[in-house]
Parts: structure tokens; sequence; C-alpha cells
């Protein structure tokens, strides 16, 4: 058996209680190939309940694993199938494509891969060309959990012309260094060579870098930001940092919340499922497909 295809009956068979309940959408695993890695670049994909007969285009999440996780993680261990159908049969966020990448890298062209510039380059546009999204600002979102969290900010803050809202769930965003518990001190995205943790690269591509340019432009990307009060990370006290720095920039459209938890599961899961609504504020809903591209 292809291993895209086990992977997609593993995700059914984990996931396919669930759907006798509501209205339930289908999770896929998926590939193609990559300029930028030289690589396969994977991909599950969550297609909402009436797709295949529906003639419409749908607002397209991009959700990022973390740190260690792979595209199938949100799927198995983020429950994300529960959350969505629930939501979406509830009528609390319309019903969306919700593509969930994998990479080796922590979202940033680092020293083992460009997953920054495949992202941009090779993945929004094969997303746009093969499934039926809004392939404008306005049906954009993107979201992340820790290293996810982390590449959910630099993405929207560099390029705010593409994203209509983001949630950062414990976000990896440490200023002005990652804390000596920090996978990043160990993963081959930031150790250089000689095979130690690199410092001015982790200040180059952390969030900072985009700050003062964001700011600078008119574009407001709402975001919804959480952490867990005892995480281990301390990213309750780096979520608030950053929450502080934009909420002077964009006030009320920011949101930051902590919550009883660590860096865990349980955090994101819940953190998931209050930051669809919020972001869904700001998204277009499902639309035919002959105005799309029409101002």
């Amino acid at each position: 058996m292809r291993s895209d295809l086990l992977v997609s009956f593993m995700l059914f068979a984990t996931l396919q209680w669930w759907s006798s309940a509501v209205l339930a959408g289908e999770i896929t695993a998926h590939r193609f190939a990559s300029d930028t890695l030289d690589r396969d670049y994977p991909y599950t994909i969550y297609l909402p309940d009436g797709y295949e007969e529906d003639d419409l285009h749908y607002p397209a999440l991009y959700l990022l694993h973390g740190s260690g996780g792979n595209e199938n993680t949100w799927a198995v261990d983020g429950r994300v199938q529960q959350t969505l159908d629930e939501l979406i049969d509830a009528g609390e966020i319309p019903p969306m494509i919700v593509i969930m990448p994998g990479s080796l890298s922590w979202w940033v062209d680092g020293y083992n891969e460009n997953a920054r510039t495949a992202f941009f380059d090779d993945l929004i546009p094969h997303i746009e060309q093969s499934w039926a999204v809004i392939p404008e600002r306005r049906g954009r979102l993107v979201a992340g959990l820790s290293a996810g969290g982390y590449g959910a900010v630099n993405f929207s803050l560099e390029r705010p012309d593409l994203f209509a809202a983001a949630s950062a769930l414990s976000p990896a965003v440490y200023i002005p260094l990652p804390p000596p518990n920090s996978s990043a001190h160990r993963v081959a995205t930031y150790q250089g060579e000689n095979g130690e943790f690199d410092p001015e690269l982790w200040e180059r591509l952390n969030y900072t870098n985009y700050i003062e340019s964001y700011k600078e432009q008119d574009l407001i990307v709402p975001m919804y930001i959480n952490s867990g009060d005892h995480d281990v990370f301390n990213i309750a006290y780096h979520g608030a940092v950053l929450f502080d720095t934009l909420l002077q920039h964009q006030p009320g459209q920011v949101e930051f919340r902590v919550v009883d938890g660590d860096h865990e599961w349980s955090v994101w899961i819940d953190g998931l499922h209050d930051a669809l609504p919020y972001m869904a504020r700001h998204v277009s809903r499902p639309m035919g497909k002959t105005p799309v591209g029409v101002n």
C-alpha cells in the first residue's frame, strides 16, 4: 500500500467515530514536487462536508505544526476534524478548507531547508491551483502551535497582504533568544556548520525582523494569541510581549488568552476551538466560483 494511502486510511480510522455525530468533513493526505525543497512537499487537507457537490470557493486556513511534528500531527493529536466539524455544524465558522503542511524546519529559511520560501512560492500556489480555495487575502488564514505559532506570526507580519487573520497558539516567539530547554537549540534549522545553535540566525529570522515594516504599512492582520499559564518555556511572558507590541499598533485587533495548562495539546485543542471563530470574523464566506478575483 502506498504511504499516502496508508496515512489516509489511518486518519480515517482515527476520526471515523466522529463523523456519525455531525455533518463531517474529510481529511486526506497529499504531496507534490517542490522546486524549493528539491523533494516532495507533504500535506494533509480537510475538505468540508459537501465540497465535492458544491460549486464554491472556500476560505483556506494554513495550520502549522510544532517542532518535531509533521503533516499528520494536527489531524491525529490535535483532533482538528472534530473541532472543525463541530464549529461548522454549529454555524460558528463558515465551511473552510484547512491545509496542514509538513516541514522539517521551523517554517523559516534555516540551515536545513528553505521552509519559508517553499511555503510562499510552492505550497500556496499549489493549493490555489489544485483546490477550490479563495485565492485572495480575504480568503486566507494562517495559524499554528509552538514553532508553528512562531511561523504563523512571522508569515502574517512579513506578508500582511496575504492573510486576513492569524492565530498563534503557545507561539515560540522568544526575545531575545530561546530558553535553554527549547528544542530550537537542538534542531538543524538553527545549527551552523559547527553543529551549534546560531543566535544571530535566530534574531535575524524572528518576528522582530518584520515588526517595524509591518507597522509602517496600512494593512492589519488581526491575531489571536494564547498560552498555558505554567508553560514550561515561559511563553505566557513572551506571548504577552508580542501582544503588547501589536496592541499599540492595532488596538481591538489582537487578543491574548492565558489559560490553565502547560505546553500541551489541551491548550492547543481548546485554543484552536476559540481561535477559529475569532479568525472567522475576518475571513470571507464560501463564494461562487465565478466572482473570485472580482473586487
